[in-house]
């Protein structure tokens, strides 16, 4: 009696192309948003070379990398069909309104946190719903904060914890953005009521006092955000640039934005 043997063959990762062009070598297996990258740089490329701005046979290297005459062609070609516009001074005073980071210097918060890390094959239910737990237990609690040290103690990730959990003093430079947004312009005190969700995790957050920041006028910041809102708009007509040059293209093996027409919203 013999015994059937299976082969089992892996199926190589599907070229991906722009008109043509490969953008990775065969077989190698790129995630999405180094492929999607890469067909970017190849659409801008490539149009540089019908623009007459880069010899035809200056080609991209099989991981994608293009040549430095490639480079300087590129931002050639940005810098001639971008219309990127001068923001208004309406639309800087707009922009200093909506940022408080803008309209303050100096602001500090003195916190404390529970860190309730976000890790590979954590159960992110479980994870929060302890977090809840512990946040519940830490605002009833009426012993002048010795239950938030413990708890952080316990069950915080940081190494804060050996604090009882303190930060000490912070300003927005010292966060992440998304931590700045809960903890500055407010005149909150004490354990915030929600949970702050950031890159790290969810946090238990205790903000145990705070310094007013001092008030900047828009004519002190002018410049920053007018580079701020040119920079915006570059984005946003590269984007729409790049949708363009997508629809126009033959894509293979990658997906892009494309549109049809310069109508691009």
């Amino acid at each position: 009696m013999s015994t059937a043997t299976q082969s089992f063959e892996t199926t190589p990762a599907p070229m991906a192309r722009v008109n043509g062009i490969a953008l990775h070598a065969a077989g190698e297996a790129l995630a999405p948003t180094e492929l999607r990258q890469r067909a970017c740089t190849e659409l801008l490329r490539q149009r540089a070379q019908e623009a007459g701005l880069l010899a035809a046979g200056d080609l991209p290297d099989a991981d994608g990398v293009i040549s430095d005459a490639a480079t300087q062609a590129i931002e050639q070609l940005l810098e001639q069909e971008l219309d990127v516009p001068e923001p208004s001074e309406e639309a800087g005073r707009r922009y200093h309104a909506s940022h408080p980071e803008l309209n303050s210097q100096g602001e500090r918060v003195h916190v404390r946190h529970i860190l309730f890390a976000v890790t590979p094959g954590v159960n992110a239910m479980r994870l929060a719903q302890r977090a809840e737990r512990v946040l519940l237990d830490v605002r009833c609690a009426d012993d002048a904060g010795a239950s938030f040290a413990v708890a952080a103690r316990e069950w915080s990730n940081c190494p804060s914890s050996a604090e009882g959990g303190d930060l000490g003093w912070l300003t927005r430079a010292d966060c992440a953005p998304e931590f700045a947004r809960e903890l500055f312009g407010t005149a909150e005190i004490g354990v915030l009521s929600r949970l702050v969700r950031t890159r790290f995790g969810l946090h238990v957050v205790d903000v145990q006092a705070r310094e007013a920041g001092r008030a900047v006028a828009f004519d002190d910041v002018r410049t920053a955000v007018a580079q701020q809102l040119r920079q915006q708009s570059w984005s946003n007509a590269l984007r729409q640039y790049l949708q363009l040059l997508a629809g126009a293209a033959e894509l293979e093996g990658v997906a892009m934005d494309a549109a049809a027409t310069p109508l691009v919203q």
